[in-house]
């Protein structure tokens, strides 16, 4: 043992057989059991801590194995105490077998973590420098410079908490980062800045009640790890896609270090009618490539935990771009993830889940099957079967973009929307057809496999990529912050700088720049299917161009929430359209347009104008010059019921878009039931308010102006909107 570093101590403690079930240290209020799956290691040893977690105090051998589960029990133990294992056993890379005991890890199903990891060689399974033919091992004790496991008591009075339960059609999504949300918010306590605690505070939840959103979606908050080449260069990996323990509230997130501050952030939310959605990242883990450090899964079993290339096991298969992906065709795999999911869900009570890379845990062999063991699982599952689940439809490897291609009960994040909606607002031909499906939900992507508009959650942007602001102001990536020299981030952004390249101080490029938000805004809320916003577009939030800001932790992150009169302007504007879309049903229909009579209502619910007052035709959709485009949306023809199972009936909308640089005169139609169209908005003029003449006789013409979008609404029977101003 003096190879490792580490002086062996006598057991101090009373050990007991134990249990192989469940898997990770578990506190039933007498004593601790701890379990650990590896069907690879020949010996495994629990290495217990001082309270500082500094010093290795007692290694106890777990000397019971039931069906490949590694076991004991400690009579004498409490929570708060700190652990890791060594798994010895075959150490052969090019068979894909890597225990190495001189490595401490992290047990996979742990609940908490202390400490930090501090970036040593020590960390590698092999000699940095080997021969990869040869990755000779690496006899040095990892443990000085490994964070530690920590046994915790799950107790919490949740009280008559109940999940909100929103209906995905009633949905809108907030998607936020836990420390740049609060960061900077002036009302919320600088202790509680930047943490659980700090996003339930009462400044926190009454914003969010007040912009109108019905749930936020956290950026990873599993434990992750930033990556040595970042932290060498004074970076980290600020939006956590980089997990390492999948049942771990990450510890940079927490103002007190407890697991209590999580559940107590989620209840307070509930208590204000908001889902809590946790953005998760199965896909892969933070072990990195083959050349990765020896931090947990690889140290305890590498060939069960990852997928290995087949005929040279010393690489992975790599379908996410970090290095590694986890084996799903593994049933411990399965067996972690699902037991990962339903602890969120029984435990911590969350909402719901966004699965990034999605397509990755579909791939049975190398193409992604639709019909995977992942999803199959999930579907009958009576837990998580019930919750929201979100699928970023793609992955990196060939045939991964699969926007359209998940089962029944899940949604996904649709990429087409995105993309559509940005190309013609920037003002690129052909696109009004493709348009027409983006803004009714997508009927081409999710109705043939039995799945409602819901099934789409429409963004025009996140978290990755340019945030809204940063979309109507340049047209060039600009993320040399990186230290990448801006080779990272996507390159083909669809994005339109209104006439200079970032700041500008000539008014009518600002203007451009405002109108182009309310444009994006509008079309999202009055699309069917599920919006999701990203934090700070309401505001006007900036990342200088940066479009892919995953490792900038700092003021290029952070929300700003010192607004101007057009950051405030934004901001009423984005609460005035939520608000919109919350109060008429035509603008979230549970099923998709029919586009023919409805009985009863005596018009269609649904009719494509041409700005001459004709209906579209089959040629008209097809020419690449057409950039306007009118939709008339019959509120009275839904055939929807509501929870009570009285009929839904809503007003009749008529929305105008106009991408063309040039004004168009848009004949207000009188083919339709409709004699006089009162004005909603027109996102042409500042604020996107009607101005004074808000109604409007049908045959007559409406000026509508270059890349603008207008909103009217039958006269008769209208009762005045949310927020809106008495005539």
């Amino acid at each position: 043992m003096a190879a490792l570093g580490v002086t062996m101590t006598q057991h101090n403690m009373a050990v007991w057989p134990g249990n192989p079930y469940p898997l990770g240290a578990t506190w039933n209020g007498e004593g601790v059991n701890f379990a650990l799956f590896s069907e690879c290691a020949e010996k495994v040893e629990l290495c217990l801590f001082d309270h500082q977690g500094r010093k290795e105090v007692e290694r106890i051998n777990l000397a019971w194995q039931t069906d490949q589960v590694w076991h004991c029990y400690l009579p004498e133990a409490r929570p708060d105490l700190l652990y890791g294992y060594r798994v010895h056993g075959p150490y052969q890379p090019k068979k894909g077998l890597r225990c190495n005991p001189a490595k401490l890890l992290l047990d996979p199903y742990c609940k908490a973590i202390f400490g930090g990891l501090r970036w040593h060689d020590s960390l590698f399974g092999y000699q940095i420098g080997s021969n990869l033919d040869d990755l000779s091992r690496n006899r040095a004790n990892s443990a000085p410079f490994m964070p530690k496991c920590r046994v915790i008591d799950p107790a919490f009075t949740w009280g008559n908490d109940r999940p909100p339960y929103i209906s995905w059609y009633e949905t809108i999504i907030y998607e936020l980062h836990v420390k740049g949300f609060t960061w900077l918010h002036p009302l919320v306590p600088k202790g509680l800045r930047g943490t659980y605690a700090g996003m339930c505070s009462a400044p926190v939840v009454d914003y969010l009640k007040r912009l109108g959103v019905t749930a936020i979606e956290l950026m990873p908050v599993h434990a992750f790890v930033d990556e040595r080449h970042l932290v060498e260069k004074g970076l980290t990996n600020y939006w956590g896609y980089n997990s390492i323990g999948f049942f771990v509230p990450d510890g940079r997130y927490s103002a007190y270090g407890q697991i209590n501050e999580f559940k107590t952030m989620v209840k307070s939310l509930h208590s204000a009618g908001i889902e809590v959605i946790l953005d998760v990242v199965y896909n892969h883990t933070a072990e990195g490539n083959q050349l990765g450090p020896t931090l947990c899964f690889r140290g305890i079993d590498n060939l069960a935990y990852y997928r290995v290339v087949p005929d040279d096991n010393r690489y992975y298969m790599d379908f996410t771009g970090c290095g590694n992906t986890l084996n799903m065709q593994h049933p411990r795999v399965l067996q972690l993830i699902m037991d990962s999911l339903r602890y969120w869900v029984l435990e911590m009570h969350v909402d719901g889940f966004r699965f990034d890379l999605a397509s990755a845990l579909a791939r049975e062999l190398y193409e992604v099957d639709r019909l995977g063991a992942f999803f199959d699982i999930i579907h009958q599952d009576p837990v998580l079967s019930q919750v929201k689940l979100i699928a970023e439809p793609w992955d990196l490897g060939e045939g991964g973009y699969q926007v359209g291609n998940f089962p029944v009960g899940w949604t996904e994040w649709n990429g087409k929307y995105r993309d559509t909606v940005r190309s013609y607002w920037k003002g690129d031909g052909g696109k009004i057809g493709e348009l027409a499906h983006r803004l009714t939900g997508s009927s081409d992507l999710y109705e043939r496999g039995g799945r409602r508009p819901s099934a789409s959650i429409n963004f025009v942007t996140c978290h990755d990529g340019f945030t809204l602001h940063d979309l109507v102001s340049y047209n060039e990536k600009h993320n040399e912050a990186n230290l990448e020299n801006n080779q990272d981030g996507e390159s083909n952004n669809r994005s339109w700088n209104c006439g200079g390249e970032g700041p500008s101080e000539d008014p009518q490029i600002e203007f451009c720049r405002s109108r182009q938000k309310r444009n994006f805004i509008a079309s999202l809320f009055l699309s069917q299917g599920v919006p999701m916003l990203l934090a700070g577009d309401e505001l006007g939030h900036t990342q200088q161009g940066n479009n892919n800001s995953y490792c900038q932790d700092n003021s290029l992150s952070w929300i700003d929430w010192t607004l101007d009169a057009e950051q405030q302007e934004l901001f009423d504007f984005v609460r005035r359209l939520i608000a919109l879309r919350k109060a008429h049903h035509v603008f979230r229909r549970r099923y998709f347009f029919q586009g023919r009579l409805i009985k009863g209502a005596g018009v269609r619910d649904i009719v494509w104008l041409t700005p001459g007052n004709t209906e579209m035709t089959d040629e008209e959709w097809q020419h690449s010059f057409a950039r306007c485009l009118g939709l008339y949306l019959a509120g009275d023809a839904l055939e929807e019921q509501d929870e009570k199972g009285n009929a839904v009936v809503d007003n009749r909308f008529l929305l105008l878009v106009n991408a063309h640089d040039e004004p168009i005169s848009f004949i207000l139609p009188d083919l339709l039931p409709v004699t006089r169209w009162h004005l909603l908005l027109d996102t042409s003029r500042s604020k996107g308010e009607p101005g004074e003449k808000r109604i409007w006789e049908a045959r007559t013409s409406y000026p509508l102006l270059e890349h603008s979008l207008v909103l009217l609404v039958e006269s008769e029977g209208w009762v005045k909107e949310p927020h809106e101003s008495p005539e």
